[in-house]
């Protein structure tokens, strides 16, 4: 229930006078001494008591609380005045008197004083408004932007640059150029092509290269290729040669060009070569083969004469290179010539370093130079010197000690 409030002496009640915010009030109230008021004395202020002078009437003086308002206040917002809408607990934080945790002022719509308007959303304040001259860097710098230091950085960059200056004018690349005449693209084409010197450079460069790769593949094939190739057609003549050992195609006679007809082993060179007619490059050596003299005047006798010369010639490198350590053979070294009823075993017995390839004598019944002074059944193994040239001719000589028929199995050589 809402409590009555004391008449003023006009008899009018307090709901019917002009309210306290009309005008002039709060000039008149605050030209009044401390302590008084429209009422008298104001209890609770400053050695003051009960209204005095006030009309007597049936309303005994109540307590005022002055913790709502502080010391010397009227009793508005007091626990009797319940009329009054402001509660004294919604003003704390008021003169003398703590503020509450969390607390806000109530916003008032109505008032006339100065307050500063709140920002429009999205505005940015850090930087659109200058900071005072007196304020300390921090005042100064703008508001850090949400996101982790890589948003900010991002953020920087776009208001003022990676490092807060001023943003970098557009490059003279990227800036837009005006379509040039045709006059002037013809002449910057011009001035874009090479010159005789640079393509003349630029050709004899290429010859270089091409030059360098087809001597390289050149290289490859001789020492590489030429030797897996002839390993392949030695061997594959090789097992037709003992497979028509074995089935008594063959008989001992002449033989023609290119026809394989015996095998050469030196078992400490680990060679293992057939033998064919003749000394064509095409035919023999180059074939991977060795070649027996047998044409005009460097015809030599074949191994079952009694006496002679059994000449032989092979390559020192590529194609096969099988006498390309004949160098190695130390006297006494086997040498085996095996046919198809006989093996004839020479032992090594002299070399010759190096001779002109025209020394054909090398090749005679009596070898000169062998060191042999009477006839006699011999080999001569020839090829050039030094290696991967054909310059000179390196010989080596050996002399039968064995001649033993297949009938008795291999020779002590060939089996150790």
């Amino acid at each position: 229930m809402t409590a009555l409030r004391p008449e003023r002496e006009s008899g009018t009640s307090y709901g019917q006078q002009e309210p306290y915010g009309g005008p002039g009030t709060f000039e008149d109230w605050s030209a009044q001494a401390p302590g008084t008021g429209a009422y008298g004395a104001v209890p609770g202020g400053p050695d003051q008591g009960p209204y005095e002078g006030a009309p007597a009437g049936p309303y005994p003086a109540a307590p005022h609380d002055t913790s709502a308002y502080g010391p010397g206040t009227a009793g508005y917002g007091t626990a009797a005045h319940e009329t009054v809408p402001h509660q004294a607990a919604r003003y704390e934080g008021a003169a003398g008197t703590a503020p509450s945790a969390g607390y806000e002022p109530p916003v008032d719509d109505e008032t006339v004083a100065l307050r500063i308007p709140d920002p429009p959303p999205g505005a940015d304040d850090a930087v659109t408004a200058p900071a005072a001259p007196g304020a300390s860097r921090a005042a100064r710098s703008p508001a850090p932007a949400p996101g982790g230091r890589a948003a900010r950085r991002k953020a920087a960059k776009r208001r003022q640059g990676r490092h807060g200056g001023p943003r970098p004018a557009l490059e003279e690349a990227d800036a837009p150029r005006a379509p040039l005449s045709r006059v002037e693209a013809r002449r910057q084409a011009r001035a874009r092509r090479p010159g005789p010197a640079v393509v003349a450079s630029r050709v004899i460069g290429e010859l270089f290269i091409t030059t360098g790769v087809l001597m390289l593949l050149f290289v490859s094939y001789q020492l590489w290729w030429t030797n897996v190739r002839a390993h392949a057609q030695a061997d594959k003549a090789t097992s037709s040669l003992q497979d028509d050992w074995a089935s008594g195609r063959r008989a001992p006679g002449a033989f023609e060009p290119g026809q394989g007809f015996a095998i050469l082993h030196i078992p400490k060179l680990d060679v293992v070569v057939p033998i064919a007619e003749g000394t064509s490059s095409k035919k023999v050596l180059d074939r991977g083969m060795v070649g027996h003299y047998a044409d005009g005047a460097l015809k030599t006798a074949m191994p079952d004469a009694e006496t002679g010369n059994f000449g032989l010639a092979g390559h020192r490198n590529t194609h096969g290179e099988p006498f390309r350590y004949i160098n190695r053979l130390q006297p006494g070294d086997p040498i085996v010539v095996e046919t198809q009823d006989t093996y004839y075993v020479y032992t090594m017995a002299s070399i010759l370093p190096v001779t002109p390839p025209s020394n054909v004598r090398v090749l005679d019944p009596v070898p000169a130079g062998s060191g042999f002074t009477e006839a006699g059944r011999y080999i001569t193994l020839t090829t050039c010197t030094p290696e991967f040239t054909s310059k000179y001719r390196m010989i080596v000589w050996g002399k039968m000690v064995e001649e033993r028929p297949r009938s008795k199995g291999k020779p002590d050589a060939l089996v150790s």
